[in-house]
Order: structure tokens, then sequence, then C-alpha cells
């Protein structure tokens, strides 16, 4: 997906950037980038980040890389940030989001003048680009920002450079956050909240849904008020999110207790495992609240192996991140030969990396697997962020049953397959189960997921589960 923050300092602000940055990378694998302003105006670097962590890679851009202001991003996708020269000025711009009708927007920029993209690797353009093009199209950066927003099919994020401050951007349906953290010396702001606690920041604001603001070094104006309807994505808790985050007030890990408390409701002692374990590291803490709320202990019947894989996603490609989360699990037999196991993990996507993990606990002696998604099945890809590099909706393992069952009537019927009282509900779980070799499995209800959030449901999106915008 990706994750963004920037500074406003009134001294050198390279460290905190960094740093800052460098909290993000468990939201993304394949660029890293950071942009400041400075004596010498701006300053960019960009590096590959694919095969050795952000922190490694700009070790020694952090000495040139000076100045008061900064912007840096973690990118799953394209090179960021980008430098523009513009008859607004010049001015850096990185974004987190997804833009579905990329080329009727390129098609419109053509339209009203302009010329040329710089095209990607592959022959993609840089939604960055593309945003910063439609920005310049108005007279100033507020209404670009907005124009852009309100031409984009998907969702962007925002925070947009210049020699004096800082624009930042929430999507305008605040599909992702963007929270402002204080300190003596200045502000900064974050996708990640928890991304500038250690640097001695406070929590300050945390921005609305289409809200924007301008950030210097001594505070900060809000130049457009947010919008009043909000549709933040709900998977940032089960899944994305890092465990000491927060978003909207609620923090990520309590979240994922409370989610694992009530899958344990709902099993209500239907099942008898000897240990209750979650897939690391998002499972963990599901499996923690499922514990503690049936009494079963918790274990780790297996261990990642971080010493050389330590980051979350690896390659791009689905066989090679197969092969390595294969990899990255190093099971404990001790504590699972002869054992029922209860495993949580935050969801099934393709269905074949928990198929593989449940068979590597067989392989070690294993009685039973039962298995609780922190999530109900999901049915839809997402809309609006790049959670997936899925092509195709049929590469979710729920989708291809139900293409089984249904044939070309299939689209007609996910509605009645996203109700977990139905019976064509029932019967998708049971095939899931029985095809991927479980003692049993219970999703997580999506009226529960709601709950173990605890904020009106009406601003949570939950496209994924029930396909609703």
């Amino acid at each position: 997906m990706g994750g963004i923050f920037g500074v406003a300092s009134k001294t050198d602000c390279s460290l905190d950037l960094f740093f800052g940055v460098d909290y993000h990378s468990h939201l993304g694998t394949r660029r890293g980038g950071m942009a400041v302003y400075g004596e010498n105006g701006f300053n960019r670097a960009i590096h590959n980040i694919e095969n050795s962590p952000f922190r490694t890679k700009f070790e020694r851009d952090v000495e040139e890389l000076t100045g008061n202001i900064g912007i840096g991003c973690i990118s799953d996708y394209e090179p960021q940030p980008l430098l523009i020269q513009s008859h607004l000025g010049s001015f850096a711009i990185t974004t987190v989001g997804k833009i579905n009708n990329i080329q009727q927007l390129v098609e419109h920029a053509y339209h009203n003048g302009n010329s040329h993209f710089l095209e990607m690797s592959g022959g993609n353009i840089n939604p960055t680009e593309l945003t910063a093009i439609l920005i310049n199209q108005q007279n100033n950066i507020v209404d670009g920002i907005r124009y852009a927003q309100s031409l984009i099919d998907g969702s962007m994020t925002i925070l947009l450079m210049t020699d004096k401050g800082i624009y930042a951007a929430r999507d305008r349906m605040g599909r992702t956050p963007l929270v402002i953290g204080k300190k003596e010396s200045g502000y900064c702001v974050s996708f990640e909240s928890f991304a500038y606690i250690n640097l001695g920041y406070e929590d300050e604001k945390e921005l609305g849904a289409g809200e924007i603001v301008f950030l210097t070094s001594d505070g900060y104006e809000v130049l457009s008020p947010p919008n009043k309807e909000m549709k933040i994505c709900s998977f940032l808790w089960v899944y994305y999110g890092y465990p000491t985050s927060s978003y909207e007030g609620v923090n990520v890990e309590q979240m994922r207790y409370n989610c694992g408390d009530m899958l344990a409701k709902r099993d209500n002692k239907s099942v008898s495992p000897d240990i209750v374990a979650g897939v690391p590291d998002s499972g963990i803490a599901h499996a923690i609240g499922y514990a503690n709320c049936s009494g079963i202990p918790f274990a780790r019947p297996f261990i990642k192996y971080t010493p050389t894989w330590p980051r979350s996603f690896m390659p791009t490609n689905q066989s090679q991140r197969n092969l390595i989360a294969r990899m990255k699990l190093v099971p404990v037999e001790a504590l699972i030969r002869n054992k029922s196991l209860l495993l949580i993990d935050d969801s099934i996507v393709r269905g074949t990396q928990l198929r593989e993990t449940t068979e590597l606990l067989y392989q070690s002696g294993a009685k039973e697997v039962h298995i609780r998604p922190a999530c109900p099945p999901l049915l839809f890809g997402c809309k609006y962020l790049n959670f997936s590099r899925s092509s195709s909706e049929m590469d979710l393992i729920t989708r291809r049953i139900i293409f089984e069952n249904e044939g070309e009537n299939a689209i007609n019927t996910l509605n009645d397959y996203a109700n977990p009282d139905s019976e064509r509900y029932n019967n998708m779980v049971s095939q899931i189960c029985k095809q991927l070799k479980f003692t049993s499995l219970r999703y997580h209800r999506l009226d529960d997921l709601l709950a173990s959030i605890g904020i009106p449901s009406n601003c949570l999106c939950t496209y994924c589960w029930n396909g609703k915008e």
C-alpha cells in the first residue's frame, strides 16, 4: 500500500524524517524516498528497497538531505516523492492511494494542455505524477488538491511540500489516516500515529476526511474543513496497521484483542483445543484476545524467522512470496505433537499460505487444526487501496468456490454469500474448510468486526466483505 511522513522544523529535519519514514516500512516493499527543502533548495533521494530495508538504503543520504522541511514515503509501487516545477511554483509531492480511472484522467490531462507523462517501468503512469498534473490545472494548490481528489476514482491522500511548508490532505472519504504531531521544535504529519512518538512528538490533530491543512514549524492552518462523510478502511485494524497505531481514536492492538474476544464468544466452547495460536504477526493479538476470553492457553507453535527475512511482504512474485512465507515459519514440535490447535490468521485471501501452514502443523504431529480468520470472507477486491496484487477477483478462494457453485449466475448471488446466516454462506465456508483441510472453520462476522472497532459503522469501509460503497 504505502505510507507517508512529513516534518516542518525550526532545526534540521533530516533525522526525524528518516526515522519517521522508516517506521512506515511495514506498509510497502518496492520504493522508499525522501525530499527536503533547505539552503540549497529541493533535494531528493529514491531507492529500491525490495532486497534490503529502507534504513540501510538511506543511512548515507541523511547527511546530504539537510533542510527544515521534508516529506518521505514507503511505496509499494511507484517511485516518489516527485519534484515538480509548474505555474504554481516548485514543490515536492508524495501520495498514498489508488487511481482506478488513470486512463480517463490521462486523456483529461492531454485535453487540458499536458503534453506528456514520464513512463514508469512496465509502461504504467505514475499515479503521484498524475495527481500533481491535476493539481496544476487549477490556480492555487488548495483548489488543485480539491480538484484532483474530486476527479480521482479510488482514493488519494497527499503531502505536498513547498519552500514555505507542507500541504497535508487526507483522502476525501478518509479511507487512509493522516495525523499531526507536535513538539517544541516543530510539527510532523504521518500516516501512522506511532511513527513520531519516539521522536518526541505528541498527538496534536487527526485530519478528517478530505481535510486540508498547511503545516509549518510554527503550527498549522486548516485550509479546507473535513467532509461530513467518512469511510476509513476497516482492514487497517485487522491487518495493515501497526499494533501501536490508533485510527479515529481506536488502537490497533486493542481492536485485535476485541476481535479475538468476540471470536471466542461466537465459538462458545463448541471446540476444545489445547492451545490458541496466532499466525505471525497480525494474527497474534487476535489470538491473545481469544485466549483471554476462552481461558484456553495461548502458545506459539511456530516462530517467525526474521534475521534474514525481516520484512512483512517480500517479493511481488506470488510464488516467491508463498515460498518465503513458508520458510519464515519454523514449527515448535513440542507444542504441536498430539495437540489440538486453534489458529487465528488475519484473513484468508487465496488460501495458499494458510493451507501450507496447516499442512506444516499436521506434519509436525498436530491432531486437529481449527481456523478462525479475524475478518469475514473476502468477496471483493479492494477498489480504494492497493491492498492486493491480485489481477482478478477469481484469485480469491471465495469467488472461485462461488463460481463453481453458481456458474455465470455467481455475480447475482454475492449478497447471499456475504450473509453469515444464509445457507449459501455456510455451504461456502464448509467447502473452504474441506478444500484447505482444516478441522473446522469459522469466520469473524461483519457485525462483530464492526463492534470490535467500536466507531459508528457508517464511518467504516466494508467493501471487500459485502461490496457496499
